[in-house]
């Protein structure tokens, strides 16, 4: 299982830490772990959120 901190995730996504960061307040964001202080994401969540917001269209609905 891959870990990435806030910083490797929002590379891979290609957001700014800071819109991952209010993603994941507004419960938007994919899921993640807290462990103490400390917010780590597994590759596969990513990937799965990515999925979740494929679109053929923009008329589609969702977010």
């Amino acid at each position: 299982m891959r870990l990435l901190n806030q910083r490797e995730a929002s590379a891979f996504l290609r957001l700014s830490e800071r819109t991952l960061e209010r993603l994941r307040l507004t419960g938007d964001g994919p899921r993640f772990v807290k462990a103490g202080r400390r917010v780590v994401y597994r590759a596969e969540d990513l990937e799965a959120w990515i999925t979740e917001r494929l679109r053929q269209s923009t008329s589609e609905g969702g977010r």
